[in-house]
């Protein structure tokens, strides 16, 4: 059912994000695994766009929120505002009330604007004036940032970097696939004809489903000899979390369902290393100097850590 299901999302979600099949699935996975999403690329690529069509794809409520330096938490989480006629103050619940929500430009906000989706993203609910208020299920963040431009940014705290299931990038098309978009938007936007494909129902029952898929303790153990070895790594001042073994562990589950199997194998864990693990990862000043990054941290950990599949490992 799983495997179907996600089949017939990306299919059409392809009608819109042309020859990204990878960042699509991603995606996915990520939905699937109740986690956030972090796209990471330059303007114009189709990051507004993606979000937008597996909400729809899905039938899920979508809300924008555009962050800018005078966007203040009130503004994301909503405000009480006193009634003379009731003599009482009402709460008026504000953007992040919605199923799936673009956090576009998350780090042209203020620090104090960003930690006002900490409580959201890690709980499901958020507080305002001490009442605690639930969040609409399936509850999804996606935020963007561009990488090149740092005047008037504020880099995400490491905390709310940890909070981001997946770092994604989508990348410039190709050649022919950007003639391809060009033929698709000769006369419209396909966004604007895309319908719903799955509901939010079955999505929730997805959601539940992976969590059955079998993980053996040989391969949890390989996911966490991976993280602990991005924190002994020299060039790592800080490596990945526990958070980050848990994000790990549960996209694993997700896409062993998508490729129609019930347990988890060592190849999957090593196709989502990169994207769970490279944002939880703080480079050492001294190799940053050098240009060594996180995603290069983690294909010497890779090489490093034995995989459950390997020949050694076989003859144990």
């Amino acid at each position: 059912m799983i495997q179907t299901l996600t089949e017939r999302v990306v299919t059409n979600v392809k009608r819109v994000i042309v020859g990204k099949d990878d960042a699509v699935r991603l995606t996915l996975i990520a939905v699937l695994s109740q986690g956030h999403v972090l796209i990471e690329d330059v303007p114009g690529v189709g990051k507004t766009v993606l979000t937008k069509a597996i909400a729809r794809s899905i039938g899920c409520t979508f809300k924008r929120i555009q962050f800018t330096p005078d966007l203040l938490p009130s503004d994301v989480t909503g405000v009480s505002i006193f009634n003379q006629k009731t003599d009482n103050f009402e709460y008026r619940p504000g953007p992040i009330f919605s199923q799936f929500v673009l956090a576009d430009e998350i780090n042209r906000a203020t620090p104090k604007t960003q930690s006002a989706l900490l409580e959201a993203m890690e709980e499901g609910q958020i507080t305002v004036d001490g009442t605690t208020y639930k969040l609409p299920q399936p509850f999804l963040v996606m935020a963007t940032q561009n990488p090149i431009e740092y005047e008037g940014t504020f880099p995400l705290p490491e905390a709310q970097l940890d909070r981001f299931l997946m770092n994604i990038s989508l990348g410039y098309p190709q050649p022919a696939d950007e003639v391809d978009i060009l033929a698709r938007q000769q006369r419209q936007h396909p966004l604007e004809t895309l319908g719903q494909v799955i509901s939010g129902e079955e999505l929730q029952q997805m959601q539940a489903a992976v969590r059955d898929v079998a993980v053996k303790r040989e391969i949890a153990q390989y996911i966490v000899d991976i993280v602990a070895a991005t924190r002994q790594h020299p060039n790592a001042y800080l490596g990945a979390s526990p958070r980050g073994s848990l994000a790990l562990y549960r996209t694993s589950q997700v896409l062993a369902a998508m490729r129609g199997r019930s347990y988890v194998r060592p190849d999957d864990v090593k196709l989502l290393v990169p994207a769970t693990l490279a944002h939880r990862i703080i480079v050492a000043p001294a190799a940053r100097q050098r240009r060594v990054t996180a995603t290069a941290i983690l294909e010497e950990v890779m090489a490093q850590v034995a995989s459950p599949d390997t020949p050694a490992n076989f003859r144990r």
